[in-house]
Formats: structure tokens, C-alpha cells, sequence
């Protein structure tokens, strides 16, 4: 059987399950192009169905089962792997498998990558002295980092300290013809018992976990019901996704008595569908990266109310595309939906303009182009031959 020639890639990150990081790994393996790289994902815990969502079927999944605490004691078994599959890359993302760069070097893999995409929950703002210090202290072993934002570039020049020069951009990428409106406007979901002209449907998808701030939507939904009552009519809620705040949400709204207003149907899978039936999109987050909601929210053309954090302000251009405002502040969430509530026809123009801006800027195939031309360079500047029998 003839050698492979093509360069493996190999992906490492802590687990391969739902979330914003594995679905970028995921467009960035089912889009580029076959011809120019094979792949392989290697988690340090587990490897889940979400796996399936990959297309290629060359595609290898490896999963260490790693106990908590340092992975030293998997340097040996990683080096192992390494050189049996002698990749021409590993590209680790975000801080947990930050630690095996030093096993990549070890096995000699010729080009080291090492992706931030968000912030740690308990270093929201990237003041955390400690994990500065950890992403120093392995900065030696990676050739190259990729900033996932503007502001996750500052933080790695800023307070890490790593020179600008070894540092590359690159924005997600949203495949808009996944993402795309309804053409006649929001349609109705199967199960949500919600739909427009009827109702008009404030939205969010996402894990319902602390970072991600989903208290704050419930609180800034009852607050606009509460300023203005005649909304009841109309307004609902809509928050897709599962996780430890689900049934504190859920309390919050009952307690509020508007429990009947709003839709907690836990995760789901086709959340483009989901996307069609909303009229706008609330990210309430206390930290991100860069949001792949944002994005496909734009792409669906949803107006998008975002908090100031992270990587946010870089995607939703307040007054042209829709709204920023200040983290855990639920009267300023609850303000903007009074507005958008009242003036609909103002709201759907941000997101027609947001569509447009998604296509402009933020297409995968503008994303797999850059990650593309970041490997040929790397490869290139390694000295790297493509080798066949």
C-alpha cells in the first residue's frame, strides 16, 4: 500500500466533546482541503460521539483517559504515539493540553502550534498570575501561537509576554450556507411552542454554566416584562442548551411567574433550525474567546445583543449589527430588548447587516484558508519535504 505523502495534522485538545473549540476543529477538518493534509484528534479525557460530526473517514481519534492533575506521567505513552504517527504538526488548544508541547518535542514533530481560543473560568479577565507563569513557562516548546481574537493576541503579548511576531490571528469561520435565514422570516421549530408572527422570540444557545452567565438572560427577560407588561403578549424566551444553571433558570422564571413565556428544551442538535425560528440572539456570557454563536447568529441574520467581553465587540459592531453591553448588567440586557421588541423592523436591519458582515468577513472558507497557509508556511520554514515510497 502506498505511503501517504500528505502532512498529518494532529489536533490535541482536553476533550473532543460538544463545544465552540471542538466544532472550529471540526469545520477546520471536514473543509480543507483533502489533498493538502490528513488529520488525527488526540484528547487528553475522552473522545465522545461528537466525533461523528467529523466526515473524513481517515481520521484517527485517540483518547488518554488522563486523571486529573499533570500530565508528565503521560509524556512517555504521548511520545510513544507521536512517534508511531509522526506528525508533521500538533496544534494544541487552549491551556489543558498546553503541557504535551513538551512531548511533541521530545518526538522531534517538526511544527509546534498552540491555539488560544477563550479564557479560563477562573481567569476571566487574564489577570491570573499562575497560568500566566504556566503558559510561560511552556512557552519554548511551541513555534507558533494562533490568537482566536484581537484581545487573546493582546493577552499573550501583554501579560504573557510572548514576542508579537510569533503570534497569528485568525477569526472562526461560519459556514453561511448552513447558517442562513428563513426566507420569509423566522420559522416555526418542531416542539418549541412558540413561533413567529405570534411571538417574538428572544434567543440564546449554549451551555447553561456559570461562564456563559444564563441567569443573567433570565433576569434581564423578566426585568423587560416587568418595565413594560403589554410585552407578554409577545415576547418569549427561548434557551437552548443543557447544563448545571438549567433548573436555576428555569426557577428563576417561575418564581417571576413567567415560567409559561419561556423555553428551556435542553441541548439540541439542529441548531440552524434553531437560529430560523429566533428573532434576535443574547450572548450574556462573563467570558469568551471567540463566540461560533455569534457568528452563526450573524449568519442566520439575527440581530445579536453580546456582552463586553473577550472577543465579542470584535464581531457585533454595536448600532450596525446589534448591541454591546456591560457583562451582569440585567437592566442594560433588558433595555435593549425593550427596544428591539418595540422596533422590529429596526432589529431584523442589524441582522440583515450582520449577515452580510458574516459573509464578508467571518466564512470558513476564510478561516480554513488561513489556518491552510499558516501549516504551508510552518512547514515550510521547518525545512519540512513531503516524503512518499
Amino acid at each position: 500500500m502506498p505511503h501517504d505523502e500528505r502532512p498529518l495534522v494532529l489536533h490535541l485538545v482536553h476533550r473532543f466533546d460538544t463545544g465552540g473549540l471542538e466544532n472550529g476543529v471540526v469545520n477546520l477538518i471536514n473543509h480543507m482541503p483533502a489533498a493538502a493534509y490528513r488529520h488525527a484528534v488526540m484528547a487528553l479525557t475522552e473522545v465522545t460521539d461528537f466525533r461523528k460530526r467529523v466526515q473524513p473517514s481517515d481520521v484517527r481519534f485517540i483518547a488518554l483517559n488522563k486523571s486529573p492533575g499533570h500530565g508528565a506521567r503521560l509524556y512517555p505513552r504521548v511520545w510513544r504515539l507521536l512517534r508511531q504517527l509522526k506528525p508533521a504538526i500538533v496544534h494544541t488548544r487552549n491551556l489543558g493540553p498546553l503541557e504535551m508541547q513538551v512531548a511533541a518535542a521530545l518526538a522531534g514533530v517538526p511544527v509546534r502550534l498552540h491555539g488560544e481560543h477563550g479564557r479560563e473560568l477562573n481567569d476571566l479577565d487574564g489577570h491570573n498570575r499562575s497560568l500566566q507563569r504556566v503558559r510561560r513557562l511552556y512557552a519554548p516548546f511551541v513555534h507558533r501561537y494562533v490568537a482566536l481574537s484581537m484581545d487573546l493576541q493582546r493577552y499573550l503579548v501583554g501579560r504573557v509576554g510572548i514576542q508579537a511576531q510569533r503570534i497569528t490571528q485568525i477569526y472562526n469561520g461560519v459556514d453561511t450556507t448552513r447558517f442562513s435565514p428563513a426566507p420569509g422570516g423566522p420559522v416555526a421549530l418542531p416542539g418549541c411552542p412558540f413561533a413567529a408572527p405570534e411571538h417574538w422570540l428572544v434567543g440564546s444557545v449554549g451551555r447553561l454554566q456559570g461562564v456563559k452567565d444564563p441567569l443573567n438572560l433570565a433576569r434581564a427577560f423578566v426585568l423587560a416584562l416587568q418595565t413594560e407588561p403589554g410585552l407578554r403578549q409577545r415576547l418569549r424566551l427561548v434557551m437552548v442548551g443543557d447544563g448545571p444553571l438549567r433548573a436555576e433558570a428555569q426557577a428563576l422564571l417561575s418564581v417571576a411567574g413567567v415560567a409559561d413565556l419561556a423555553w428551556l428544551p435542553g441541548e439540541r442538535r439542529d441548531v440552524a433550525e434553531v437560529m430560523r425560528a429566533m428573532n434576535c440572539f443574547v450572548l450574556p456570557s462573563l467570558g469568551e474567546g471567540i463566540s461560533n454563536t455569534i457568528l452563526e447568529a450573524m449568519a442566520s441574520g439575527l440581530p445579536v445583543l453580546a456582552t463586553d467581553v473577550g472577543g465579542n465587540a470584535e464581531l457585533v459592531a454595536h448600532g450596525r449589527t446589534g448591541a454591546i453591553v456591560p457583562a451582569a448588567d440585567s437592566q442594560a440586557l433588558a433595555k435593549v430588548l425593550l427596544t428591539w421588541a418595540s422596533q422590529p423592523e429596526h432589529a431584523a436591519a442589524l441582522g440583515t447587516e450582520g449577515r452580510r458582515e458574516a459573509q464578508a468577513r467571518f466564512s470558513l472558507q476564510t478561516m480554513v484558508a488561513a489556518y491552510q497557509g499558516l501549516y504551508d508556511q510552518q512547514l515550510q520554514a521547518a525545512g519540512y519535504v513531503r516524503r512518499s515510497n
